[in-house]
């Protein structure tokens, strides 16, 4: 992929990006609601837009964003996934 596909592709995450991350803030779920985790389904594709970013951006990637990335993705998805240990790999990332 060159240089003009990869921009493109990320101005077209960026507009994803504006509409994911207004369906979150519009959510109105709180943390004791039942549909808490239809809110932290948002919060993932938003994270999820951010690692897409981080791959594609052209040039040498930032491997400090790409840990902070799979941290974010890591941290939402135990909530899915709680049986599974992902906040110790998370640990790992900062090793």
């Amino acid at each position: 992929m060159n240089t003009k596909n990869k921009l493109q592709l990320l101005k077209t995450s960026w507009e994803l990006h504006n509409q994911v991350e207004e369906a979150y803030l519009n959510h109105k779920a709180t943390m004791v609601d039942s549909d808490w985790l239809e809110k932290q389904r948002f919060l993932l594709a938003d994270m999820a837009l951010h690692l897409l970013q981080t791959s594609i951006k052209p040039g040498d990637i930032e491997l400090n964003r790409l840990s902070d990335n799979l941290h974010a993705i890591l941290t939402i998805s135990n909530k899915f996934l709680p049986q599974k240990g992902l906040i110790e790999t998370t640990e790992k990332l900062y090793q």
